[in-house]
């Protein structure tokens, strides 16, 4: 079948619309009518080189949709099903994903292939094979892809809205949550207030937080920010950490999750310096894959027993967390409608980006026209 897409044919470049061949789903995948995805910020490091990528790929790892065909072997799914796209595939019987680790995935290790499990292609543009990021490629009006990166929903939620839970929300919330093990009475730093700062905000306050400071360069999200839930909003770590010294009376935050663009070395120094002795700092944005500039007092790791860790899609269980999140989005206790700043059609991703690095975006979603 024929479907339109937003391709990437090299790094740099715009994305450009496409009219891709499709093949239908082989064994253990399902073809997904794509209604709706997120412009999330790991698609534009792919397009920057900073997430180098097998090229020509399709865009897109966030997506809603509703199945269409069902390969052999796929348990579970049916035509007609609501899904959302989980960025990270979980099989369920690995080491993790039976240990309770869906997000370390043996199957995570082919998203950046471009391939689909098996090695192959179900994509074709310009006489040649076509990859889709992270299994799924949603910058597509359809899509063949894995049962494993699929999660099926309940139909009356809205999937401009549930294809954010497939990497931004869920990330930043479980950042929060799972993570940094956020508590009632924390102090929390959230650095970054886009797509996954939002969900961080959210989820330390879901998770009892008494004070939620947030960092961003860009003043005009003050007022999104305290609509998450933050208690305090500045712009500039020097400002954070003479605050947080004035709200905790010189003990420090609990925490700092760090969700901004584009992870910097230079940054992990003054997160280790706003956390008190014993807190964490999370570090959730991605840097650029030849950064190696880390540099902070490694005692203070030792004798303030400061710690420094790594969060995958905020070490959530995409099967587990995607409804229970979508449940208290139903609620009315997790926001998604209010990180929508703007929808876009499929032809106007690139302004959807431009939208994003001027800071005017907290969350854009592509709404595919059928």
């Amino acid at each position: 079948m024929k479907t339109n897409a937003a391709v990437l044919w090299e790094y740099g470049a715009d994305w450009t619309m496409e009219e891709v061949d499709l093949d239908p789903p082989s064994a253990g995948e399902v073809l997904v009518s794509w209604a709706a995805s997120g412009l999330c910020h790991s698609d534009e490091h792919v397009r920057t080189g900073d997430l180098p990528a097998p090229l020509p790929l399709i865009g897109g790892h966030e997506g809603a949709g509703i199945v269409q065909e069902v390969g052999p072997g796929v348990p579970g799914l049916a035509p007609g099903d609501h899904v959302v796209a989980s960025f990270l595939p979980a099989c369920g019987r690995c080491r993790f994903c039976s240990t309770g680790q869906q997000n370390l995935c043996d199957l995570g290790a082919m998203i950046m292939t471009g391939t689909q499990l098996d090695g192959t292609y179900r994509r074709r543009a310009r006489g040649q094979n076509v990859g889709a990021m992270a299994l799924v490629g949603t910058f597509s009006q359809f899509g063949t892809v894995p049962e494993a990166s699929v999660v099926k929903i309940d139909d009356d939620l809205p999937l401009s809205r549930a294809c954010l839970l497939g990497c931004g929300v869920t990330t930043g919330w479980g950042s929060a949550v799972n993570t940094a093990d956020v508590t009632p009475g924390d102090t929390v730093v959230v650095v970054g207030c886009g797509g996954i700062g939002s969900g961080a905000i959210q989820g330390a306050r879901l998770a009892g937080a008494e004070k939620i400071i947030v960092v961003d360069l860009v003043e005009a999200k003050r007022t999104n920010a305290f609509q998450f839930g933050a208690t305090h909003f500045v712009t500039s770590m020097t400002e954070a950490v003479a605050l947080v010294a004035e709200l905790t009376r010189g003990v420090m935050a609990d925490s700092v999750i760090l969700t901004v663009g584009l992870l910097e070395g230079s940054m992990i120094d003054d997160a280790t310096n706003i956390i008190r002795k014993g807190g964490a700092v999370v570090l959730t944005a991605v840097a650029a894959m030849t950064d190696m500039t880390a540099s902070f007092s490694l005692m203070m790791l030792t004798l303030y027993q400061k710690r420094l860790l790594g969060s995958l899609y905020g070490e959530a269980n995409p099967r587990a967390d995607i409804p229970r999140l979508l449940s208290l989005y139903r609620e009315g206790k997790l926001l998604l409608d209010e990180t929508v700043t703007h929808e876009y059609k499929l032809a106007e991703v690139n302004e959807g980006y431009e939208d994003m690095r001027a800071g005017r975006n907290i969350r854009g979603v592509v709404v595919h026209d059928h």
